[in-house]
């Protein structure tokens, strides 16, 4: 796996790896669930609203654009965590904010 590894959770920096912990598996916290497919789409709901995106692997970032209900959310590449459990999405590429999802 290249990754670094950042107090308890690693820093995931490929596509690969992404893929192997995400795919066939929904991503859920409080009010959503949503699953990433490796035909670089995102579906589930969120709060209540359909939720729908597209996202790739870019530099070692997880870019993705969603449409929640009619409210665009604009593109953005995230970094991506694991500590074992949860994946942590770091937005503006590790320097915003984060939210963190279970894996199921």
């Amino acid at each position: 796996m290249a990754s670094q590894v950042l107090a308890s959770e690693t820093i995931i920096t490929n596509r690969s790896d992404f893929e192997s912990l995400v795919i066939d598996k929904k991503l859920e916290r409080f009010l959503i669930s949503l699953s990433v497919t490796n035909d670089g789409k995102i579906k589930g709901s969120a709060a209540g609203r359909e939720v729908i995106g597209d996202w790739d692997w870019i530099d070692g970032f997880f870019c993705r654009n969603l449409l929640w209900g009619k409210r665009e959310l604009k593109y953005n590449c995230q970094e991506v965590t694991f500590d074992g459990r949860r994946l942590r999405f770091i937005s503006d590429e590790g320097k915003g904010q984060s939210a963190s999802f279970a894996l199921r």
